[in-house]
């Protein structure tokens, strides 16, 4: 896993991955992971296609793999927030079994709304996905700010 996230360290510098590293980092109150490397930190959204074929098809996700899609979400919103100045929030309603749904809003507009199932599976191919797909949601997310700012300052 090492090996595939050290070969991607373009990516790391990413807008998006370097806030969802700030998001694993603002989650180490006590140091623990100081000794860890950034991509040591977001190696477990990187899940491969070998990787998803031994896990189950159905399944039901546990409290890190939930707290890691938040984490993924709130860099996005905070992303957003640090491109358009309007803070974001977001909210995630997940059913135990592994599927629900994540928005994120700014005042009263729904900015991005990502409806999810298999968390249990939650990850991406490669750490470029990883950003490509944090850059599609912060790019959305921030047009649609645009586009209608007088509702997200509400």
């Amino acid at each position: 896993m090492a090996e595939t996230l050290a070969a991607a360290t373009p990516a790391v510098e990413m807008v998006f991955i370097k806030e969802l590293i700030k998001q694993w980092r603002a989650q180490d109150a006590h140091g623990a992971w100081d000794g860890k490397s950034d991509l040591d930190l977001i190696a477990p959204y990187i899940v491969t296609k070998e990787m998803r074929r031994q896990m189950p098809v159905m399944g039901d996700p546990d409290p890190e793999t939930l707290w890691r899609v938040e984490l993924f979400y709130n860099a996005v919103g905070l992303a957003i927030e640090r491109s358009t100045g309007i803070m974001v929030a977001p909210m995630m309603k997940m059913h135990h079994e592994g599927f629900g749904r994540m928005i994120l809003t700014a005042g009263r507009l729904i900015v991005a709304n990502k409806y999810l199932r298999d968390v249990h599976r939650f990850g991406f191919d490669s750490l470029e996905k990883l950003a490509e797909e944090g850059a599609k949601l912060i790019a959305a997310g921030t047009e649609m700010i645009e586009k209608y700012p007088e509702v997200a300052r509400l």
